[in-house]
């Protein structure tokens, strides 16, 4: 067994790279330790936040605007990953953990009140572009700071910090240059281009020079906390769906439920279901169960980045862009003023849906290769479909668009079922009797000390 899956593996694992420092207001994490709900809490806010995403990209359905929704998306994983992070290395729950946790999650709350103006300021109140880059670095740099307490006696690893620290002050330079050195552009639409190249050198610098420089910063405590937060955001996605399918205050308010609406209803759920399926039913727990078998901690903190920092990330933003193509649909298809099936979906909208899917279940396919090591084929077969009917989605109404997706996502997801067959009950009988291992673990702790 490696270090970090021994008793007081956190602490063995550590001393292997050098010194580090605990004290009573930084605990270490232990390699059994799962989801705290303080972490859950954390995750409230990120609800908030993709659904902001989504309402902001809404209001002005642009292909520039979707760029800049998944630029904005992507920096806001960045975020959210450094909570994961830390909460896998320190016990999130303990000591002044609780405290720096409320600040991040404050700065996290205002980057997403500031969204809606994150690219170009409105008038009255703040500067909303150098709001949000001010909130993004607040969270980033709390966060960096309990790696900062904890690497910090050890000269390696703080020159090592030093220089991971360095990035988000760049990525935040690059954003409040965004936000005010494009006004200068005489033309808007070099204007708007100029920002964004500007957003995506912040977000290369980030994402690249983290997988160059910060390979130790994913060095794993638990792999079963690592996979299970990162399975909880994806849930958080999913939901986020549902709550955009039926949000809509004139629907609430001002609409009948009609057929159509328990149509376009049923067939969202069923869009959504499908791709929870197709990640938690089999692959999430295969991809747990290899990152729990990577025992040598150098091979497992490379197969958590991979596979879930960055992997994970095309299955939030594909779900989120789903949800940007479901938004307001029931209140559409209630609205007396459009016909009864809707109207045609059109190419952009049709590129919002196939493309949130096609994305998703790439991310499956690269999930299965990079952690399982081998190709899944009916996701990208799926991928192949979807840009094959998109042209016929595109001139039909929209409800009738939205079943020829649902059918395609629900006929994926059982034809990968089937295609797993032994596989995946053998992976889930080991999943049941972990559980039920730990289960028993638990009740006979509680009826010794309880």
């Amino acid at each position: 067994m490696g270090a970090a899956d021994r008793p007081g593996g956190a602490e063995a694992a550590a001393a292997q790279g050098g010194r580090l420092r605990w004290a009573r207001g930084v605990r270490p994490g232990a390699p059994g330790s799962r989801t705290t709900r303080l972490e859950l809490y954390y995750d409230v806010v990120f609800v908030f936040a993709f659904l902001t995403v989504t309402t902001v990209t809404a209001s002005r359905p642009t292909p520039g605007n979707l760029i800049g929704c998944l630029l904005v998306l992507s920096l806001l994983w960045w975020c959210w990953t450094g909570f994961a992070l830390v909460g896998n290395l320190v016990r999130a729950d303990r000591g002044v953990l609780p405290l720096i946790g409320f600040v991040t999650l404050a700065g996290t709350f205002l980057l997403a009140l500031s969204m809606p103006a994150a690219f170009v300021d409105r008038p009255g109140g703040l500067n909303g572009p150098l709001v949000f880059a001010g909130c993004y670095l607040l969270v980033r740099m709390s966060q960096l700071s309990v790696l900062g307490w904890v690497q910090w006696p050890d000269p390696a690893r703080r020159r090592r910090w030093l220089l991971f620290a360095g990035l988000p002050v760049i990525a935040t330079a690059l954003l409040a240059t965004a936000a005010l050195v494009p006004h200068r552009v005489p033309h808007e639409a070099a204007e708007a281009w100029l920002r964004l190249a500007l957003w995506t050198a912040a977000l290369l610098v980030e994402y690249v020079a983290g997988m160059l420089l910060g390979g130790a910063y994913w060095a794993v405590v638990s792999a079963g906390h690592w996979a299970e937060r990162h399975a909880l955001i994806v849930l958080v996605a999913l939901g986020e769906s549902v709550i955009a399918l039926g949000f809509g205050p004139r629907f609430f308010t001002e609409l009948p439920l009609t057929w159509p609406v328990i149509v376009a209803a049923v067939l969202g759920i069923a869009v959504v279901s499908a791709l929870w399926w197709a990640y938690f039913d089999t692959l999430a727990l295969a991809v747990e169960h290899a990152l729990h078998r990577a025992r040598e901690p150098a091979a497992r903190a490379r197969l958590a980045r991979d596979a879930y920092t960055y992997l994970h990330l095309p299955l939030i933003a594909g779900v989120i862009v789903v949800a940007l193509g479901l938004k307001d649909l029931l209140a559409e298809g209630a609205d007396p003023g459009t016909p009864e099936w809707g109207v045609p979906l059109g190419g952009f909208w049709v590129l919002v849906l196939h493309g949130g899917v096609a994305v998703y279940l790439l991310g499956l396919v690269g999930l299965g290769r990079r952690a399982l090591g081998e190709v899944r084929w009916v996701p990208l077969a799926t991928v192949v479909l979807l840009a094959a009917v998109g042209p016929l989605s595109s001139r039909v109404p929209e409800l009738v668009a939205l079943g020829l997706l649902a059918v395609v996502c629900v006929v994926s997801t059982g034809a990968q079922t089937v295609v797993d067959g032994p596989r995946r009950r053998r992976i889930r009988a080991v999943a049941a009797a972990e559980q039920e291992a730990a289960e028993a673990d638990q009740s006979r702790w509680r009826g010794r000390h309880l």
